[in-house]
Order: structure tokens, then C-alpha cells, then sequence
């Protein structure tokens, strides 16, 4: 199927051609028809599958015989982070260039003043973060009694970052005849019951099993003890055909310690997280996208709804305590059908995660055995037992010497070896007793 097939109309049609887009994503071919008819509908889909197109075309086509002064907020849609916001701004103005539309985006973490002179110039369209909007909305300069398209993105993101409360009050303000567009990575409990609550008989589109992995990306496994961790990195950015990738940190403290290792070993690399100003942030991920800078290290909340092409590779520095974010992670590459890498690596510590990723994914994360700080003891995955059977007659000593490698020696406790205490010596008043 194509564009043409799904009865666009021709100014949103020219606008697609300029891009380059011919033939829709799936979650584009599910939703977008439906969407047309003015159904609600609840997307199920992985970050990376195109559904800011699958909602931005239909509530376009929808207003473009409103788009008349004096201006009012005709469609609002809500989203987790200030990147993922500017995103979707970028995107509304670029499929409606051709329409005599206006398309702001509110965030927090910014003056509020460009954006409330922004929204007294008038807005059809508005694209914001809850708390920011709810600021406004309490301030006066925001009113929602004219929208009639709502839509709410990534929101088991919002649900993480603690903001449902928020949702749900400016769900409150919204008219109760509206088109509702609902969509989210994960359906955890609370998510699916705050969908059922603002939905109408919504249609269902469902791309790529929540769980899955996209096929087209090449997923990696390197062992390697915690401290070894940044060495390991700066040797495959070393000796790796790396043309752009983005680390993911656990941490905002340690995205930055990770950057900080890299400048020093001759390795340019910007981080972006939630301690950086925007302009920052923004300046940092201008210049990832522009390629003047290869390495890109990101917290999962800064990083999450990032929109970068043809991104070559993922380096999971610290694998997520919430296996569901390896999914997110891995889905930054392997884009639009485009192939990928997503290298991962695991300490000790992060065995049980491991063991919980490749459970969600059911599948098995090839290991890659030879590097130059692989420890000893992880010849073998650590999920499994290194014997399925020892038997009656097994002698573990003659078994190590043969195959030292299969065994990981533990040193003997201090305590063990130490030697022999004498008696205490008795102190009193903070001098040692004669």
C-alpha cells in the first residue's frame, strides 16, 4: 500500500512526496484510515514504527478547512519528554506545510515567556509536556474548551515518570466530544485502566509484539567486569566502523563520567540528560544529528522519543532494571527497516537483568568471547549452569587443570588465611594500659 491509496489530501500528499515517503509504516496502514472516519484509537507500537505520522496526517486533514483566525487550540496532544515534544512540532509543521496551520510545542526547563507570547499569537495545534501545560492552564494563558482532537503518546513513559496524576487533571479540562488518540509502548495495568476511562469504541492497532525485537538489528553481548566497562568502550569505539551511536547510562552522573573518559582518550562525545539545559541538550542533539559529533551518551528519559535516522549503532553501557527499556533502547537503531548493532554490556551484578531481557525477548543475545578485557569465568553464559551433569567420579581439580577457563577460582577469604590474633590490648581513657 501507498500513501495515495489512503485518501490524503493532496497538500499532505505533497508534503510526504517531498520527504521522500512513499509507502506507509504498518502502524501508519493501521491507524491512519480509521483515524480519517474519526474513530478513537489505541496504538500498541514500539518507539521507531512512525506513529507521530499515523496521528500528526489524520488530525491535519481533519483541520484544514479550520485553520482561520483568531486562532484556537484545536488539538492538543501530550508528551512525556521536551525532545519527544519538539519532535512531534517538527513533525506537524513539516506534514503541513502546505496548510495554513501553526504548530507550537510548551515544555518546562525554559523561560515561559516566548512560549506564552507564542500562544497570544494564536495556535491550532498544541504540542506540550504535562507539567509545563498544567502551569499554564492555571496561569490563564491556556484554555482547551475548543479541542477537538487529543492525543496521548508514550504513555507508560508517563506513567514511569510519575506524571499520570497530571494526565488525568488535564484530561479534565478537555471537552467530552472530542477524537481521543491513545498510544504506548507497554500496557501495564494502570496504563490499559486510564485507556479504557478516555477511549470511545477505540479501534485497535497493534505493530510489533511489545516484547520483541526488531530482526534487522544485530544484538551483541560482551561480559566484562565493572570497571573494565569504559575501557571496553573506548577500545570497540576504537576498533569498531562506528559511524554513529548512542550509549545509554543508567545515570545522569555517570553520562557524564562516560563523556568525560572519552574526551580525554581523544574520543569527542556530548551527553544529554535531565541536568542539562535545553539549549544544551537541544545544541548537543543538533549536532548528533548533523554528524559532527558520533557519540551521543543519554539517560533513558532523555533519550526516549528521540528521533535520529540512520543511527548505526546502540551501546547499552548499563543493561535497564526494567526489561522492557532494553526494547526502547535497541529500537533507537534498525529504524525505517534500516539494519543495526546494539551492543550490550553486563558485570556480575547484571546477570539477573540479563536473565530477565532474554526471558521478555525470548531469545538468546549472542556473546562475543574475544575482547581484550573479557573476564575470566565467562566462557560460558552466566543464566546457565557450567555443568548440566557432574558425574559420580568427577575430580574438580584435574577438571580445572585441563580447562582452567571453565572455572572462575574465587580468592580465599581474608579471614581464612590471616594470621592468628593475639589478645586485644586494653585501653583506658584512650591510652593503652601498662
Amino acid at each position: 500500500m501507498q500513501f495515495e491509496q489512503l485518501n490524503i489530501i493532496a497538500p499532505i500528499q505533497r508534503a510526504l512526496k517531498d520527504e521522500g515517503y512513499t509507502d506507509p509504516t504498518p502502524i501508519q496502514e493501521k491507524a491512519i484510515g480509521p483515524l480519517l472516519e474519526g474513530r478513537d484509537l489505541l496504538g500498541t507500537a514500539q518507539t521507531g514504527t512512525g506513529k507521530t505520522a499515523a496521528f500528526a496526517i489524520p488530525i491535519l486533514q481533519g483541520l484544514s478547512g479550520a485553520f482561520k483566525t483568531p486562532r484556537k487550540i484545536q488539538a492538543l496532544i501530550l508528551a512525556p519528554t521536551r525532545e519527544l515534544a519538539i519532535q512531534i512540532q517538527d513533525s506537524f509543521k513539516t506534514y503541513g506545510k502546505y496548510l495554513n496551520s501553526r504548530t507550537i510545542a510548551i515544555y518546562g526547563g525554559v523561560s515561559q515567556r516566548p512560549q506564552t507570547d507564542e500562544l497570544a499569537r494564536g495556535v491550532d495545534i498544541l504540542v506540550a509536556t504535562p507539567g509545563r501545560l498544567l502551569d499554564l492552564i492555571n496561569q490563564k494563558f491556556i484554555h482547551l474548551e475548543n479541542v477537538k482532537y487529543f492525543v496521548l503518546d508514550e504513555a507508560d513513559m508517563m506513567l514511569d515518570m510519575g506524571m499520570i496524576h497530571d494526565v488525568r487533571k488535564i484530561i479534565s479540562y478537555l471537552p467530552h466530544v472530542r477524537q481521543t488518540m491513545f498510544f504506548s509502548a507497554t500496557m501495564p495495568k494502570e496504563i490499559a485502566v486510564l485507556a479504557h476511562s478516555i477511549l470511545k469504541d477505540p479501534v485497535k492497532a497493534e505493530v510489533t509484539p511489545v516484547a520483541s525485537t526488531v530482526d534487522t538489528i544485530n544484538q551483541q553481548l560482551y561480559f566484562v567486569d565493572k570497571p573494565d566497562k569504559i575501557h571496553l568502550l573506548i577500545h570497540l569505539l576504537k576498533t569498531l566502523d562506528i559511524e554513529s551511536v548512542l550509549v545509554f547510562s543508567r545515570t545522569k552522573h555517570g553520562a557524564d563520567k562516560i563523556v568525560k573518559a572519552l574526551v580525554i582518550s581523544g574520543l569527542p562525545a556530548l551527553a544529554i540528560h535531565g541536568n542539562k539545559s535545553q539549549n544544551a541538550r537541544q545544541a548537543a542533539l543538533k549536532s548528533f544529528k548533523d554528524r559532527k559529533t558520533k557519540i551521543l551518551v543519554a539517560t533513558d528519559i532523555a533519550a526516549r522519543g528521540l528521533d535520529i535516522d540512520e543511527l548505526s549503532h546502540v551501546l547499552i553501557y548499563d543493561l535497564p532494571e526494567v526489561s522492557e527499556t532494553y526494547v526502547h533502547r535497541i529500537g533507537r537503531t534498525g529504524r525505517a527497516g534500516l539494519g543495526g548493532t546494539a551492543i550490550s554490556f553486563c558485570d556480575e551484578e547484571e546477570r539477573g537483568l540479563l536473565r530477565d531481557i532474554e526471558k521478555l525477548i525470548n531469545k538468546t543475545i549472542p556473546i562475543i568471547h574475544e575482547h581484550p578485557f573479557s573476564p575470566r569465568g565467562h566462557r560460558v553464559r552466566p543464566t546457565e549452569p557450567v555443568f548440566s551433569a557432574k558425574p559420580s567420579n568427577f575430580d574438580k581439580k584435574k577438571h580445572n587443570e585441563k580447562d582452567p577457563a571453565r572455572f572462575h577460582r574465587q580468592k580465599p577469604h581474608p579471614a581464612s588465611t590471616s594470621k592468628k590474633e593475639g589478645p586485644k590490648p586494653n585501653y583506658q581513657n584512650g591510652k593503652k594500659a601498662k
